[in-house]
């Protein structure tokens, strides 16, 4: 799978988890999950490259417990470093 198409799908994933995902220029210096009022929002930096892109969302996907109890497919599951669900 192409890093546009994962990067895509992640965004999927994340938005199916709660996420409010945010694309804003963050000057290389910011970026990644949060929560603001209660909502779990993921920040991800326009002035980084694709790659940076989907490595910020991966990471965030990675730090949430939730990622572990529902079905998300191979392609993520293998970005995030976990095995198959149970």
């Amino acid at each position: 799978m192409h890093s546009v198409e994962l990067y895509e799908l992640a965004i999927r994933v994340a938005e199916s988890l709660g996420y409010n995902v945010r694309h804003e220029n963050l000057g290389g210096v910011g970026g990644g999950a949060c929560e603001v009022a209660g909502r779990k929002c993921i920040f991800v930096d326009l002035t980084l490259s694709p790659h940076d892109q989907l490595d910020q969302v991966a990471e965030a996907l990675g730090q949430d417990p939730a990622i572990y109890v529902v079905d998300i497919p191979t392609e993520i599951r293998e970005l995030v470093g976990i095995g198959r669900a149970a």
